[in-house]
């Protein structure tokens, strides 16, 4: 009985299959931002980009890149390795943990820091370097101690971005040979030993301290300087008010002597009776608040001649203000009876 399945089927078949094999192994897909270093019969051939890629099976093969990555586990983080042969070309964060670091002033401190850099030369990031991430983790590491080591533990909180700058500035040289680019440095914390914080915790109390009591007394000092320009306005206020009240008397005294004299008439002896019958009235003013000061008043024996001659004024004329009263009663019949007279005639 012959066979159903010729040898030349079967064959046929065998190739088929081959063939599918081979369309499968050399059919490559590469995604978005990736890329694939392909090496044919291993050395570098080309470099796969994103889309359908046909490569040669047995023949030509990518070539993997070491990633290594932190991955927390706890309160530690472990580094875990691993082989990738599609190459990642999008902006990759490091956080690799706290790295013991000594200022130059002697003080140990831990810091955690968090490196951002992508891959844009894979042909170098594979054949530059054996291991890329973990050369760049090296370097920056090496590097923060370095830039960190130069600066004061005060200076270091005070200036992180500084600090950052200068880690980038010092890795973007290295880091171009081996076609990664660094995009930016962040220092994520600085841990201290518990003396050096609780030495900081009572410099900062002791500054606010300082601060406070410098503020009071520039607020005291303020105050003093406002309430002396006040006092002193007011005293230059009240000296002018003095002056002018003291003016304005002089210049009535000086208008009632005058209206006295004119009533009177100007002569010595009526000058001397009126200017003694003012002291005298201004003396008599003056007792009261005299008598207040104490339980004594002296009078000075020139005041028995004032108060004389005020009541010798007083019998011959009466008081300066009759006097002026009986000279502006004059003054108003005499121009009465020079105007009755024009009127008759």
């Amino acid at each position: 009985m012959e066979s159903l399945v010729s040898p030349s089927l079967i064959l046929s078949l065998i190739f088929v299959a081959v063939g599918i094999f081979i369309i499968a192994k050399g059919l490559v897909i590469v995604r978005q931002s990736e890329v694939m270093v392909i090496e044919r019969l291993g050395s570098f051939n080309r470099v796969l980009e994103s889309g359908v890629n046909i490569i040669i099976p047995f023949i030509e093969r990518p070539r993997p890149i070491t990633i290594i990555r932190y991955v927390k586990m706890g309160q530690e983080y472990h580094p875990v390795a691993s082989d990738e042969t599609r190459i990642d070309r999008r902006e990759t964060v490091m956080d690799f943990p706290g790295q013991p670091v000594v200022t130059t002033d002697n003080v140990t401190v831990s810091i955690n820091g968090a490196l951002y850099y992508q891959i844009i030369d894979p042909r170098r990031a594979v054949y530059e370097v054996a291991n890329m991430s973990q050369a760049v983790e090296v370097l920056a590491k090496t590097t923060l101690r370095s830039v960190v080591g130069k600066m004061e533990l005060d200076k270091l909180f005070e200036s992180r971005s500084e600090v950052n700058n200068a880690i980038q500035a010092e890795m973007e040289e290295p880091a171009s040979k081996w076609g990664v680019k660094l995009t930016r440095v962040e220092v994520q914390d600085i841990s201290m030993p518990e003396e050096v914080e609780e030495a900081m915790r009572l410099q900062m109390a002791a500054e606010r301290k300082r601060r406070a009591t410098v503020t009071e007394a520039e607020g005291e000092k303020a105050a003093a300087i406002a309430m002396a320009q006040g006092q002193r306005e007011s005293a230059i206020l009240n000296a002018q008010g003095d002056k002018e009240s003291a003016i304005l008397r002089a210049q009535g005294e000086q208008e009632s002597i005058r209206l006295v004299l004119s009533a009177i008439g100007d002569s010595e002896d009526n000058k001397q009776a009126v200017i003694g019958y003012l002291l005298g009235q201004s003396y008599i003013k003056a007792l009261p608040t005299m008598a207040k000061d104490g339980e004594r008043v002296f009078v000075p024996y020139e005041s028995s001649a004032l108060l004389g001659s005020m009541g010798m004024f007083r019998e011959l004329t009466g008081s300066p203000e009759d006097a002026v009263r009986s000279s502006l009663q004059r003054d108003g019949l005499r121009s009465g009876m020079v105007g009755g007279s024009g009127a008759n005639s």
